[in-house]
């Protein structure tokens, strides 16, 4: 179970509470500036909905935290994860593409390391192929209309070795010539998982993958959530018996381990 719900808030053009002094403070002005957000103090914060504290005191921060919560501001306390309503994760910039890495505060440190070891592996072009896409939505619904067929096409291209893999820093010119020649879904699929135990590590790459693009799932009622999560958020899910034909894109029945 996740222990937080990962968010990302427009703030462009918007007062943000700062309450801070020194290093800290202006480490988190930078962070909302940074974002298009407009720092204030707290004598505006009615205009606001978030806030950081950044107070080395810690009863001043306390007492600042408990202020603004109450006038219904989203607060964020610098080095007391247990006051945070709400975190900041390490970030890689590739605009428009953000990739937040959060540990729920645990560990700064360790989600800042991270982030420096993907930086080496994502691509500077990876923002050009998301503005890209973003440009080619409406022709994509044009060649694409069911919402489906348009996600499944867009799975395949994207996937590790397909014509606009992320990896692949040309990805973001090949996007016309993608559109032209990819050819329409073949209609729903339905595909059967055996698993082999309930341990989520256990998936091979390949069911893995297939969860992770799955429309519909249907499972044993047996199968734990651990192994049902790692399906998109937003996928149907149903219990087996399951009776219902497949009106569109990738069903998978997924079976608890045999005994």
């Amino acid at each position: 179970m996740i222990r937080s719900l990962p968010l990302l808030h427009r703030i462009a053009g918007k007062r943000v509470v700062v309450v801070g002094e020194g290093e800290m403070g202006e480490a988190k002005t930078r962070l909302v500036e940074r974002a298009g957000g407009i720092p204030c103090g707290e004598p505006e914060a009615h205009h606001a909905k978030l806030a950081f504290i950044a107070l080395e005191d810690e009863k001043a921060a306390r007492a600042a935290a408990k202020r603004l919560s109450d006038k219904g501001l989203l607060v964020n306390v610098a080095d007391m994860p247990e006051l945070c309503e709400f975190t900041t994760p390490s970030i890689i910039d590739r605009d428009p593409v953000l990739i937040a890495i959060g540990t729920s505060g645990a560990s700064a440190g360790m989600a800042k390391q991270l982030r420096l070891r993907l930086e080496k592996l994502l691509p500077a072009a990876l923002g050009k192929l998301a503005a890209g896409l973003q440009d080619a939505r409406e022709d994509m619904r044009s060649k694409f209309p069911d919402g489906a067929d348009r996600r499944r096409a867009l799975d395949e291209a994207l996937a590790e070795g397909g014509m606009l893999d992320p990896l692949d820093p040309d990805a973001a010119d090949k996007i016309t010539e993608w559109l032209t020649d990819a050819a329409q879904p073949t209609g729903p699929e339905v595909l059967e998982i055996q698993l082999n135990s309930n341990d989520p590590e256990d998936l091979t790459l390949r069911q893995a993958r297939l969860l992770g693009t799955v429309d519909v799932l249907v499972h044993d009622r047996e199968v734990p959530d651990a192994i049902l999560d790692r399906a998109r958020a937003d996928a149907l899910r149903r219990p087996l018996p399951y009776d219902e034909a497949p009106a569109h894109g990738l069903t998978i029945i997924l079976k608890a381990p045999k005994a």
